[in-house]
Formats: C-alpha cells, structure tokens, sequence
C-alpha cells in the first residue's frame, strides 16, 4: 500500500506558498524511514517575503494592547486544545514519539506555558519612576525589539515552537519562525491554527534547511536571532548575528550531571534516573544521561539500573507501553551508534548498545559503566537513550566531575541531607539544579544555561523579558 505524500507549505503574510523556485525536502517518518511528506526549500527570496511581511506586521502589533496580545494569546491557547489531537498526530508523524505521552505530556504543558505568557504581557516591569536628578523625572519604558528570527529545533518541534513564539508576541514582537528540516509538519499545522486568530504578518512560517536559517539570521530585518540546537550551530548564529549587532537567544546542547550520593534511596533514584534519562529518547538537553554515582553504592545502582534498562520499552507510537519512540533520524542513528562503537576498552556496556529492529531510527535503552572523566562519552552530548555511569569517592569529587564538561545547562544531586543538597546546589556550575528528581520544568520558572549552553533564559517572566528591550526617559520638570 502507498502512502499518499503530503505537500508543507511556508506560511507568509497569512498565506500558504510554496517557496518560490519550487524546491522542496522530503520528510521522512522515523518509524517507518519512509517519505511522508515534502517541504519547501526556502531561499533568499522566501526569506526576504516573510521578513517582509514581519516587518509590515510589527507597528500594528507593537501597539497593540498588553490586554489586546493577551487575549489573542488565550484564543491561541484554546485552538491549541481544540486541535489537540490534530498535533499531536503531526508531532507523532514528525518525530515517531507515542502518542499517549504526547498527549499527556507536551500538549498540557504547551498550552500552559502559552496562557502564561497571555498573562506576562499585561505584567511589564520596570524601575520606579522618579528624580533622580533635581527637576527632572525618569520614566522606563519597555518595548518589543521587533522582527525575531526563530529556528527550532527537531527533538521537541512542537513544544520548542512555544517556546519562541509565545513570549517574542507576548511581549509585541513578529515572528518568522523555521522548523528542523525534518520536523517541520507539527509547526505547519500551528501556523494554520494561529492564522485564524493573528492579523496577517505577525507570524510566519518557513520551511528549510540550515542554508535558509543562515540566510534569516544574516538578514538586515530581524532585530533579534534565536536558536534551540546544537552548539556548533548555535556558535554560527552568534558569528552571523555580531555581523550587525542583533540581539541573540542561544539554548544549546548539554551534559546534565546526575549525582547520587551514598544516603539515598536507590530504587527511588534509578526509577527517576532512567524516565529522565530515556524519555523522548533521551534527545533533551536537560537529559539525565550522566550519572556520578558514590563508590560505596556504584555496583548495587548500575544493576538496578541495567535491570530499568532492560525494562524499558521502545517502539510503535500506538503501543501504550513504549516509554520512547525512535531517534529522530538516520544520521542521529548513526550518530548514538558511532558513540558505543568507539567506547574504550575499560567501559563495559551493561544494557542496550544495539539498534533495535532493522526498519525506524530505534535504539536500544543503553548504560555503560566503567567511564573516566575524559572519555568521549562523557565530554561530549550523545542525544540518545544512552547513560553513563561513574564513580566518585567523596563530595568534592563529585562537583569536579560534574563541572568537568563544556555543557552548563542543567543537573540533579540525589541525597537526604539536605546541606549536602544545598551546598552541592551552590557548586553546580548549571542553569538548573534539581534535588530528588529531573526534567520537570515549569512556565513559571527559567530555563537556560552557561557555558557552551548558551545564554538567554526560556519560560518564566525571564524569558518574557529577554524579547524586550528598555527606554530611559528622561523629562523636565519645568515645561
């Protein structure tokens, strides 16, 4: 039986187009590796006609009311409940992820985190007029920066799409906005959904690979450049933005440390460790994919965490028991796999290490143990279901093995004392520092990290603020 392709259009000035010289990407479905759908190759010219129509757009909803973007935001967030089931089966065809857990746990956070930020728009903050200076009064204003030029990544399309439009309008920005040339379906049918609501222009969607996300970034247009991607990726916008000075969002890679200390609950550890480590196939940056596990316990917490392994499910996105579905890719296949393949003698792989099936992107939930610091494995970000387990003999070793990397994003300490927690919280040199679990997060609270992380914050009034920017202005008092 042969599946019908289906065609992806960009999404400019309120309407869909093809790119215009007609080049398309096939997608591929990682469940199946076959072509599901096409999407326009975008060049100059569709870059040019977005950026356009983005620009156009800007006055009208720069002006717009803090009450005004809020309830277009809320509408949003509604239609995004409506047609629930609508993205997520775009997300599951996009990425092979289930579709229980889609449903369960990206869509509710997605329209949370857009109804937040509905309501970060009416709460704009600044300092306390006042005279500062005799006869003169000062007023702070805080503006939209203007166009945003936002490229998303592949692991979350969809949830990672929020991420960038909500607040860039919350605060009254225009957005052009690209999906991964792999996942652009679920961003495509959100710029269907967000049409009916937006005024023409205020959000834009193109298509493309990584020669049309340079060509948005070096644009003249945007005032502002934001990535979720790799650091390699993230370097290159930060080189192409300072060309003219655009303001710049990086959320890049990690190596999330997860430190386990001798006092704490095992079953109750492992049980965290390895849903925060396979979920989404252990393709997040927060992944606890790095565990440092005290000597005295190491043997009996690499068992029990090769029996979790082994217990865990990958497989159909309709089977309700799979905790992941396949890499999202050939080459991040090949990618995970190149990672095992060149593992140093002294490692041993306790779990996993193996493709699973001959047909879809899937890949064995995997712990290696045995690792030192220095170990590729452990410097640099597998984006797989795969974790690492070390020893450490004492707290100070701990934060020096877990400092010890070029990611600064996010970690987790696992213990009962809580001054250890405390001071192991002080030390970690990450964005995030859990205690007791990892990977939730909250649109409450910022997420971001240092280092080849990254800077800029997602979610939270942070977030908010980094698409703003501030006026001083300053008045006489005598007339």
């Amino acid at each position: 039986m042969t599946t019908e392709v289906r065609r992806l259009r960009n999404y400019i000035n309120g309407e869909f187009r093809d790119a215009a010289d007609g080049r398309t990407i096939d997608v591929i479905n990682p469940v199946t590796e076959e072509v599901y759908a096409t999407s326009p190759l975008s060049g100059q010219a569709d870059v040019d006609a977005a950026m356009d129509a983005a620009a156009a757009a800007f006055p009208a909803w720069r002006d717009a009311t803090p009450a005004e973007r809020q309830k277009a935001l809320l509408k949003i967030a509604d239609a995004f409940e409506e047609r629930a089931e609508d993205l997520i089966a775009a997300e599951s065809e996009n990425t092979g992820k289930p579709l229980e857990l889609t449903r369960t746990e990206e869509v509710p956070p997605m329209v949370d985190q857009i109804r937040f930020f509905a309501g970060a728009a009416r709460l704009l903050e600044g300092r306390s007029a006042g005279e500062y200076m005799e006869g003169l009064t000062s007023i702070i204003r805080r503006e939209p920066v203007g166009v945003c030029a936002q490229v998303a990544p592949w692991n979350y399309p969809m949830m990672m799409a929020v991420w960038k439009f909500a607040p860039a309008l919350a605060a009254g920005n225009t957005v052009v906005i690209k999906p991964s040339d792999t996942t652009p379906a679920s961003t495509v049918l959100i710029a269907e959904i967000i049409g009916q609501i937006l005024p023409k222009g205020v959000f834009n969607v193109i298509c493309g690979d990584r020669d049309t996300g340079r060509a948005m970034v070096e644009h003249p247009t945007p005032a502002m450049a934001s990535i979720t991607g790799s650091v390699r990726a993230g370097m290159q916008v930060a080189e192409s933005a300072s060309k003219d000075v655009k303001r710049v969002h990086l959320e890049l890679g990690g190596k999330a440390p997860v430190v386990v200390f001798e006092d704490t609950d095992i079953a109750k550890a492992v049980e965290g460790i390895s849903v925060a480590g396979y979920f989404n196939a252990g393709q997040d940056c927060t992944a606890a994919t790095r565990v440092l596990v005290h000597e005295s316990i190491h043997d009996e917490f690499v068992t029990a965490l090769a029996k979790a392994a082994a217990d865990t499910k990958t497989g159909q996105p309709d089977d309700e028991d799979v905790l992941y579905g396949p890499l999202n890719n050939a080459n991040q296949l090949k990618q995970v796999s190149g990672f095992i393949e060149r593992l140093p003698a002294h490692a041993k792989v306790e779990a996993g290490g193996h493709r699973v099936g001959d047909k879809g992107y899937f890949y064995a939930p995997t712990v290696v143990s045995g690792l030192k610091q220095d170990d590729e494995i452990i410097q640099n970000e597998v984006f797989g279901p795969v974790i690492t387990v070390q020893k450490f003999t004492d707290e100070a070793q701990a934060v020096e093995y877990a400092n010890g990397v070029e990611y600064a994003l996010a970690s987790s300490v696992w213990t009962k004392d809580h001054s250890r927690a405390m001071r192991m919280s002080k030390n970690l040199d990450f964005g995030c520092v859990w205690i007791n679990t990892h990977i939730p997060l909250v649109a409450e609270m910022p997420h971001g990290g240092f280092k080849k992380s990254g800077y800029g914050k997602d979610l939270s009034a942070y977030g908010f603020e980094d698409y703003t920017r501030i006026k001083h202005v300053m008045t006489s008092l005598d007339g």
